[in-house]
């Protein structure tokens, strides 16, 4: 019977140790100098939750602030594109030609494969425009499209990628005719590259081409240089991308003079390959063509395209 009584006691003991190592411990349960351990464990805790809280913060705010000053920018960038939309045909400069009294500062003289010299001059409603910025060489327009502005060209295609008409840095770029490619004496192939931008400008919607439906909408593009004007009629609208240098594949951006007959057909059936649809508009050796290139993200180095053929 004792020893009945014995167990039923340790059970008791053992019962009553579990239910003590189970009790939370407070501060006061350990000695002075782990408590002290506790203490600065705790605070060093806290300091870090606080950080953490704080870097959240400011990165939501910088995030937004991001956010409000690319869409400022972008406002700004459509309010400038108004301003020199409305200098188009404007006179207020166009009889001045230039800082230096050069005369000459609005005429190109070109000479011909026949050693003919012709001298071109600027259409008076880009006169304007082309004395705030030489690199002007063009005026590109498609009608119910925020696609409504000037064309520059630069020594090289890197320049108009981050600045703007005014030649500040931004990284919406402007619109840019290809650096190889000829406005004065004329190219087969005018190639225009602008950026793809979440806001909307530029190039950003040019992808909306790949619906036939919408090319039905916007078959016709104007694409004036300063020295004469054009109307182009969309024949293609593809996706393709930007080839390693060594890979033996169609290149359109490498399309802008045609050696032959023979080299141009072969241009058109591969883009005609590519094509999302049939426009049925038809060019031929000695048309003149324009080219629309942005990128697309739909893979890597990848660009959405238009091309469409000079009808007047």
């Amino acid at each position: 019977m004792s020893d009945k009584k014995s167990n039923i006691k340790e059970n008791d003991a053992a019962k009553a140790a579990e239910k003590e190592a189970e009790r939370p411990k407070r501060l006061e349960d350990y000695d002075p100098e782990m408590q002290k351990r506790i203490i600065a464990e705790m605070e060093r805790s806290e300091r870090n939750r606080k950080l953490l809280i704080l870097a959240f913060v400011l990165l939501m705010i910088g995030g937004f602030g991001a956010y409000g000053l690319y869409y400022v920018n972008a406002n700004k960038g459509d309010d400038r594109g108004g301003e020199l939309s409305n200098l188009v045909g404007n006179d207020v400069l166009a009889n001045i030609p230039s800082n230096k009294g050069d005369e000459g500062f609005y005429t190109a003289t070109i000479v011909d494969e026949s050693g003919n010299a012709q001298q071109l001059e600027v259409l008076e409603e880009y006169k304007t425009l082309y004395y705030l910025n030489k690199d002007l060489i063009g005026w590109l327009k498609i009608d119910d499209t925020n696609i409504d502005g000037p064309v520059m060209q630069a020594a090289d295609n890197e320049y108009y990628l981050s600045h703007d008409f005014d030649k500040k840095d931004d990284r919406a770029g402007t619109l840019f005719l290809d650096c190889k490619c000829d406005a004065a004496r004329g190219s087969d192939n005018f190639i225009i590259y602008g950026h793809h931008l979440q806001s909307g400008r530029m190039f950003s919607k040019l992808s909306e081409y790949e619906s036939e439906s919408y090319y039905e909408r916007h078959p016709i593009i104007q694409f004036d240089t300063i020295y004469e004007k054009g109307t182009y009629q969309v024949m293609y609208a593809f996706r393709s991308r930007v080839y390693d240098a060594d890979e033996v594949v169609f290149k359109y951006y490498q399309f802008i003079n045609a050696q032959s007959a023979e080299e141009f057909s072969s241009y058109m059936n591969e883009m005609s390959r590519l094509s999302y649809y049939d426009t049925g508009v038809t060019a031929y050796y000695g048309d003149r063509l324009l080219t629309l290139s942005t990128c697309d993200y739909n893979e890597e180095n990848g660009r959405f395209v238009v091309v469409a053929k000079k009808i007047r």
